[in-house]
C-alpha cells in the first residue's frame, strides 16, 4: 500500500467491532493476520470452503456472481470499515460468491475459532452482527426489487437511492454519493449493458438531475428526487 495505514485506528472503524474499547481491540490484534491484496486479486472464490472473516482496513472489494451466460453481476461493494466472509463461518456452507480486490486492499483476517470466541465473549459484537445482518437483508430485498424493473432509468435510480443511504452526504443543493463507480460497474450492479447505463447517465446530466464532480463522485440534484 502506498499510504501509511494505522492498523489500530482502522480496526476502530470496522462496523462489527467499532463498539469495543481500546483494551478489547488490543486483544483482537493478537489474533488477526494482516494481508495486502493487489487490485484484481481474488480473495475468495465461489463454492470454496472458507475458515476466516475478512475486515477491510483500506481499499475496496467487490462481491460478484457469474450468470450462466457469463455475465458478471456485482452483489455488493465493501470499503474500509466493512467486513465479509462471516456467513460461511456461521452456516458452514461454501462461499456463496467470489470476492475480488477492486483496488489495492489492506485486509485484517480473523480465523473461525477466534471469530466465535469474539462472539461468545463480547455481547455487543453479537448485537452489532445481528443489526448488520438485518441491514444486509433489507439491501438484498431492494436489489431483488431493482432487478425486477424492466425500465433502465428505474433500475439505476433505485440503485442510486440505495447507495445514497450508505454513501450519501447531504448538501444544500443535493446529495453527493461518496463512492466512485464506472459505468461498467453500474451496469454490473443493475444487470444491464454499459451502453444503456451511459445513455441514462448522459440524459440525467443533460437534464440536470445529476452532476458528475471532478473527483468522480456523483451528486444527485434536487430534480433527481422528484417523481420517485
Amino acid at each position: 500500500m502506498k499510504k501509511k495505514i494505522s492498523i489500530t485506528e482502522s480496526l476502530k472503524k470496522i462496523e462489527i467491532i467499532a463498539s469495543l474499547n481500546d483494551e478489547e481491540l488490543r486483544d483482537i490484534m493478537h489474533n488477526i493476520r494482516i494481508k495486502t491484496f493487489n487490485k484484481n486479486e481474488i480473495i475468495l472464490i465461489q463454492e470454496d470452503i472458507n475458515n476466516y472473516m475478512f475486515m477491510v482496513l483500506d481499499g475496496e472489494v467487490k462481491v460478484t456472481q457469474t450468470t450462466e451466460a457469463g455475465k458478471e453481476i456485482i452483489l455488493a461493494m465493501y470499503h474500509g470499515g466493512e467486513f465479509f466472509g462471516e456467513m460461511s463461518l456461521i452456516d458452514g456452507m461454501t462461499v456463496s460468491a467470489t470476492v475480488t480486490a477492486n483496488k489495492d486492499c489492506l485486509i485484517a483476517i480473523l480465523s473461525k475459532n477466534d471469530f466465535y470466541s469474539l462472539l461468545y465473549s463480547q455481547k455487543k459484537v453479537l448485537e452489532n452482527l445481528l443489526k448488520i445482518f438485518c441491514s444486509r437483508i433489507r439491501s438484498a430485498n431492494e436489489t431483488i426489487l431493482l432487478l425486477n424493473y424492466n425500465n433502465a432509468s428505474q433500475r439505476i435510480k433505485l440503485l442510486f437511492l440505495m447507495l445514497s443511504k450508505k454513501y450519501g452526504k447531504e448538501e444544500k443543493d443535493g446529495t453527493v454519493l461518496h463512492i466512485k463507480l464506472t459505468h461498467q460497474e453500474i451496469a454490473n450492479m443493475t444487470g444491464m449493458i454499459r451502453e444503456t447505463v451511459t445513455k441514462v447517465i448522459d440524459k440525467w446530466k443533460s437534464d440536470n438531475e445529476i452532476t458528475v464532480l471532478k473527483n468522480r463522485f456523483i451528486k444527485l440534484n434536487q430534480k433527481f428526487f422528484k417523481n420517485i
